[in-house]
């Protein structure tokens, strides 16, 4: 898996756990839209880090909670 993935994965994961959605997400992070789906679909490349930090000040974790996943273990470069 390569990172840019496992970070929409764990986006998705994080949401279903907390029965959130992405919308979720954009009225309460004020993060845009297409940003969050862009995202959790991999449509980009690159992930910023102020976005990934805007996600998890939105659902009150910090970059290492987020990282902390085994799901982060072995990437593809």
């Amino acid at each position: 898996m390569k990172l840019v993935e496992a970070i929409g994965k764990r986006v998705e994961n994080l949401l279903k756990e907390r029965n959130l959605t992405q919308y979720y997400l954009y009225k309460t992070g004020g993060i845009p839209r297409t940003t969050i789906n862009d995202v959790v679909n991999v449509r980009k490349k690159r992930v910023s880090t102020d976005t990934i930090y805007q996600i998890c000040s939105t659902l009150n974790l910090s970059l290492k909670e987020f990282f902390d996943d085994p799901m982060f273990e072995n990437l593809e470069d």
